[in-house]
């Protein structure tokens, strides 16, 4: 089985190919379509399955995953979000969202701005690449849970979606 992941990021890289241990694992540079800071869940849905599409349609019999990070309101508080999805060498495509957690508000206000929540968190955290490390989910949990963890469990999902309906 061969797996393209639509980013070069090793916290996305990585959680597939943890989660598919037996798997050829090998990150492909793609563009999302979407905001380079998705706003909402659909959006970051969306970049998911654009990512994951363009990989599976990179070369034949690959399949595709695309995992995408974004920031959704709901109400009047703004929660981190993740999104993945999966295409198979045939089209069928599934989707997952994972773990969410509050946002300070300091940060939603430099989001507004058209920051990047990566940029703002080096930031923050008072660190240098947050997002290719322990993510703002790590930094928001006191590392409990990781940027890898949190995208292994989104493809945990995916896979289990794969396996249950291709049986």
């Amino acid at each position: 089985m061969k797996i393209s992941v639509g980013s070069t990021n090793p916290t996305k890289v990585n959680a597939v190919q943890v989660i598919f241990a037996n798997a050829t694992v090998f990150g492909h540079d793609v563009d999302s379509h979407v905001s380079s800071q998705p706003f909402s869940d659909e959006e970051t849905m969306v970049g998911a399955i654009n990512r994951a599409n363009q990989c599976a349609n990179s070369k034949s019999n690959v399949f595709g995953i695309g995992l995408e990070g974004g920031v959704m309101y709901i109400k009047e508080q703004l929660y981190l979000c993740n999104w993945g999805a999966l295409v198979t060498p045939d089209g069928k495509t599934y989707v997952a969202s994972g773990a969410r957690v509050l946002l300070p508000k300091e940060i939603e206000e430099e989001l507004k701005h058209g920051v990047e929540l990566g940029d703002i968190m080096d930031q923050y955290a008072q660190k240098t690449g947050v997002s290719k490390k322990e993510g703002a989910i790590g930094i928001f949990t006191n590392n409990r849970l990781s940027r890898q963890d949190m995208f292994e469990q989104v493809v945990t999902l995916l896979k289990g979606q794969w396996e249950h309906w291709e049986k």
